[in-house]
C-alpha cells in the first residue's frame, strides 16, 4: 500500500486533542454511537438465537454459529485493522468500518437463511473490528492529554451501560417485533454515526510504512486457530482437533512475534511490551476481563438454576454489576487525570476481588439485596481499575502508535472474555462428570473469577512504584 499523505492542518486537527466546543462534542458523539452499536450487536443477538432458529428452522447448535461468525471474524482482524489505521488514519478506518457495520447489519435483516447469516455477522466482526479497535486512538485524538482519562472513562461508562441495556432493549423490541428488527436498528444508527464522522472526527499524522500482508496473515491465523481451539474446548469438541489448533496457534503465533522483533515498523509493537507499566497493564486487563467472563456467564446458572428466580429477576440481578461499573469510570476517568493510576487500579481490584468472593459465600437463601451489594462492589472495582488502566497503557505508547496500541487493548479485551466463558464451560463440564451438581459448579466458577481478579491485583499492584 502506497504511503497516505499526511493532511493539512484543518480546524479539526489539534496537536493535543480537539479544542472544547461543539466538534468535540460531536466528534464524541460518533464513537458514542458506534460503540453502543458494536456493544449491542452481540448481546442482543444471543438473546435472539431461539427465535432464528425457530424462523429459519435450524438447530440450537447450529444458531450458535451466528455469534461465533461475528467473534471470530472480529478477533482475527483487529491488529491487522489496528495497524492500517496508523497508516491510512483513524478517521478513514473507523468510517469504513461503521458503513461496513451498517451494510452487514441490513444484510442481517434479510437473511433467507444461515449461511446468508453467518455471512453478513462476519462482515458486522469486521466493521466492529475497526470499530473497537481504533476507538482509544480516536479517543487519545480527541481529547487532549489532561483529560484523557476522562475520556477513557466516558467511553467504559457507554460500553457499561450498553451492556446493561442490551437484553432489556433487545427483549423490548422483540416483544413488538420479530428479530430482524434487532440488526436492522443498526442501519439508521450507522447512517448518523458515518455522517457525524465525516464530518467531525479529526484528522492525525499518518505513520509512513507500508501495510505488512503477511504478518495481517499470520496474526489472523494465529488468533483464528486460539479461538477456534478455545470455542472448542467449551462446546465439546474433539481433544485431538483442539490440541492441533492450540498448538497450530502456538507455533506461528511464535512466528509472528519473532517477526515482529525483527522489523523495523511491526504491526504488533513488541517492544511496547518491554515497557514494564505497559506489560503489567495488559496482563492485569486480560485477567480481569476473564474474572469478569467467568461472572457474567456462570452467575446468570446461579441465579436461575441454583436459587430459582426468574429470568425477569436474573435480568434485574445481573444490571447491579454493570450499572455500578457505569456510575463510577467517569469519576475513576478524572481521578486517573491526577492521580497514580496504579494505586486506583489495585484499590479497584481489591472491591472486585472481595466482590467476588463474598458473591461465592452467598447464603443458601439470599435476598435480592444480598446478591446486588455484592455486585455492586464487583462493578465499583471494574470501573475504578479500567478507565486508568486504559489511560496507562494508551501514555505508554508514542501517539503514532495509538492505532496498535488499541488493537492490542481490544485483543487481550475479547480474549479474556471468551476465555472466560470457555472456563465456565469446562467447569460445569467437570463437576458434571464427577457427579457434582450445578450450585457446586457456579460457585467454582464464580471462585474462580475471584482468583483472576485476585491475580490482577497481584500484577496490577507491582506498577505502583513504577
Amino acid at each position: 500500500m502506497a504511503d497516505a499523505p499526511t493532511p493539512a492542518p484543518s480546524p479539526l486537527s489539534h496537536p493535543d486533542g480537539m479544542p472544547a466546543g461543539l466538534p468535540r462534542l460531536l466528534a464524541v458523539a460518533t464513537i458514542t454511537i458506534g460503540l453502543t452499536m458494536s456493544v449491542l450487536a452481540n448481546s442482543m443477538t444471543n438473546l435472539a438465537l431461539p427465535y432464528i432458529a425457530h424462523d429459519l428452522n435450524i438447530s440450537a447448535e447450529s444458531s450458535i454459529w451466528i455469534v461465533n461468525a461475528s467473534q471470530i471474524t472480529l478477533m482475527i482482524f483487529l491488529l491487522p485493522v489496528a495497524a492500517l489505521a496508523d497508516i491510512v488514519g483513524y478517521r478513514h478506518v473507523y468510517r469504513y468500518g461503521l458503513a461496513l457495520f451498517c451494510v452487514a447489519s441490513l444484510a442481517c435483516t434479510l437473511a433467507p437463511s444461515l449461511t446468508w447469516l453467518i455471512a453478513a455477522r462476519a462482515l458486522q466482526g469486521l466493521g466492529g473490528s475497526a470499530i473497537m479497535a481504533i476507538q482509544p486512538a480516536l479517543v487519545r485524538s480527541i481529547y487532549p492529554r489532561a483529560m484523557l482519562g476522562r475520556g477513557l472513562g466516558f467511553n467504559t461508562t457507554v460500553v457499561a451501560t450498553s451492556m446493561a441495556a442490551g437484553p432489556s432493549v433487545g427483549a423490548a423490541l422483540l416483544s413488538i417485533w420479530s428479530w430482524p428488527v434487532l440488526f436492522g436498528i443498526y442501519v439508521p444508527l450507522g447512517i448518523i454515526s458515518f455522517a457525524l464522522a465525516e464530518r467531525y472526527l479529526p484528522h492525525t499524522t499518518h505513520v509512513h510504512r507500508p501495510f505488512d500482508i503477511l504478518s495481517a496473515t499470520m496474526s489472523g491465523i494465529t488468533f483464528g486457530l486460539l479461538i477456534f481451539g478455545i470455542d472448542g474446548m467449551a462446546h465439546g469438541h474433539p481433544w485431538p482437533v483442539i490440541a492441533a489448533e492450540l498448538i497450530g496457534a502456538a507455533l506461528l503465533g511464535t512466528l509472528f512475534v519473532m517477526r515482529q522483533s525483527k522489523l523495523p515498523d511491526p504491526m504488533m509493537p513488541i517492544d511496547v511490551f518491554r515497557r514494564p507499566v505497559f506489560a503489567l497493564s495488559i496482563s492485569a486487563a486480560a485477567c480481569t476481563f476473564t474474572a469478569q467472563g467467568l461472572a457474567f456467564v456462570s452467575l446468570p446458572f446461579y441465579f436461575h438454576t441454583v436459587l430459582g428466580r426468574s429470568a425477569t429477576d436474573t435480568g434485574i440481578l445481573l444490571t447491579a454489576w454493570p450499572l455500578a461499573l457505569a456510575a463510577t469510570a467517569p469519576i475513576a476517568g478524572r481521578l486517573a487525570d491526577r492521580h497514580q493510576a496504579g494505586f486506583l487500579g489495585a484499590v479497584g481490584l481489591s472491591f472486585m476481588t472481595i466482590g467476588l468472593v463474598l458473591t461465592a459465600l452467598l447464603p443458601a437463601a439470599p435476598s435480592s439485596a444480598d446478591i446486588m451489594w455484592r455486585l455492586v462492589l464487583c462493578g465499583m472495582g471494574f470501573g475504578i481499575f479500567a478507565s486508568p488502566n486504559n489511560r496507562l497503557m494508551m501514555n505508554a505508547v508514542p501517539r503514532e502508535r495509538s492505532g496498535s496500541a488499541g488493537g492490542i487493548i481490544a485483543s487481550a479485551r475479547t480474549l479474556g472474555q471468551t476465555m472466560g466463558a470457555t472456563l465456565v464451560a469446562l467447569t460445569f463440564a467437570m463437576f458434571d462428570f464427577s457427579g457434582g451438581g450445578a450450585a457446586d459448579a457456579a460457585r467454582a466458577a464464580i471462585w474462580l473469577a475471584a482468583g483472576f481478579a485476585g491475580t490482577a491485583l497481584i500484577v496490577g499492584s507491582l506498577r505502583i512504584r513504577l
